[in-house]
């Protein structure tokens, strides 16, 4: 087996981004940017005011002398006519300055009697002007390629004038449940010896999430003609192919055997973590193929560990954005680490990171409240109450 590291670094090889393509903005959101976004306007485009208030010339306005109101200018209406020395301009929040125009005073500072306004002392020194291009320039890289688009990416976008964008292609999923004791939920309770099968949906779930598109899920029995024809059905549908279950080496573990006659590139197989110790990554017609374990529990920590970074380098991302461990404080002792890192499922409480209950792999209830999985590196002495430690969110 080799370590989480290795894996990853060889994950990071064997995954590269999709192809691109072109949408509007309005489709854009959490897509992965394949180009730089570039501004195609200045921003503002002209001097605007950032306050409600009166335009007027700062070189030929003083306080307490009464000059005219010749015009108004508010935002997507401008005012209609140049100032003149000694005049004003009503003028609101966002509008641009008239010309010769160059200071914006407050209407807190104004006495107003008809057409005529003057101003009290004490009005300056800031202008209240946006300059013109002060926020950004015609040309200026906003945001950078491989930047998933998040809500304020896209306020950026817009307002940068941008209608389409170049982004990379989503991945498409295929999911295989393999086990001949699994049944579809809600089938279970009616049918001996079987067990819902549940780590498919999370797993499309955290698909979803990442901005991949799952276009199967399917269930097998431990048969492997079966299995080799899902495999096959997969490769000719997928990006991605995500395998559950079967990644041992037991007589009935077929998960790798499945895609025997396919011409697959193996960049790992088992790596020395707890739990997930089976986990695989290959390469076959083009397609990506990630072997989970068959524990519920193990399958989601793997899959947030290996599947959530490969979808973010699929969509031109960098994956190690989804490996940003970060020191939390622990709420509870942590035993010694044993020969292999082991990724403790926890939750975040007032005072650090407590573990959850039940810790084996099968164990499923304790899944709902595990938001962080704190990183033991093998043959760590035990951790005591207060120490920080490596953590990932989950």
């Amino acid at each position: 087996m080799i370590s989480f590291d290795d894996a990853i670094g060889l994950l990071a090889k064997a995954v590269s981004p999709l192809g691109t393509e072109t949408v509007t903005l309005a489709d854009a959101a959490d897509r992965f940017l394949a180009a730089p976004l570039v501004a195609r306007a200045n921003a503002p485009r002209r001097a605007v005011s950032s306050m409600d208030g009166y335009a007027v010339a700062a070189d030929t306005t003083y306080p307490d002398r009464w000059i005219d109101v010749v015009c108004e200018a508010r935002a997507g209406a401008p005012a209609s006519r140049r100032l003149g020395p000694g005049e004003a301009a009503r003028i609101f929040t966002g509008a641009a300055l008239p010309d010769g125009a160059d200071l914006v005073i407050m209407q807190e500072y104004a006495d107003r009697q008809g057409e005529r306004v003057r101003f009290r002392p004490g009005y300056g020194p800031d202008t209240h002007v946006r300059a013109a291009g002060s926020d950004f320039r015609v040309g200026d890289i906003l945001v950078p390629a491989g930047t998933r688009l998040g809500p304020r990416a896209m306020v950026t976008a817009a307002a940068a004038d941008r209608a389409h964008l170049d982004v990379y292609r989503r991945p498409t999923v295929a999911i295989i449940a393999t086990g001949d004791e699994l049944a579809e939920p809600g089938t279970s309770s009616d049918t001996p010896d079987t067990l819902p099968e549940s780590a498919s949906y999370g797993v499309a779930a955290l698909c979803v999430r990442m901005g991949g598109v799952v276009v199967a899920r399917m269930r097998g029995r431990d048969c492997l003609d079966e299995l080799a024809s899902l495999a096959a059905r997969a490769l000719e549908m997928a990006d991605c192919v995500v395998v559950i279950g079967g990644a041992s080496v037991g007589d009935r573990d077929f998960a790798r055997p499945m895609f025997a006659k396919t011409a697959t590139e193996l960049a790992f197989a088992g790596v020395a973590i707890k739990p997930g110790k089976p986990v695989w990554l290959g390469k076959a017609k083009g397609s990506l193929i990630l072997g989970l374990p068959g524990n519920p529990t193990s399958a989601m920590v793997t899959a947030r560990l290996f599947l959530q970074p490969a979808l973010t380098r699929l969509q031109g991302g960098d994956p190690a954005t989804d490996l940003a461990f970060q020191a939390m404080p622990l709420a509870q002792a942590l035993p010694a680490t044993g020969p292999r890192e082991t990724f403790v499922r926890a939750s975040a409480g007032p005072h650090g990171l407590q573990p959850v209950g039940n810790q084996e792999s099968g164990a499923q209830a304790p899944l709902l409240a595990a938001d962080w999985l704190i990183r033991c590196p093998p043959g760590q002495p035990a951790m005591q109450t207060g120490h920080h430690a490596a953590a990932l969110t989950f």
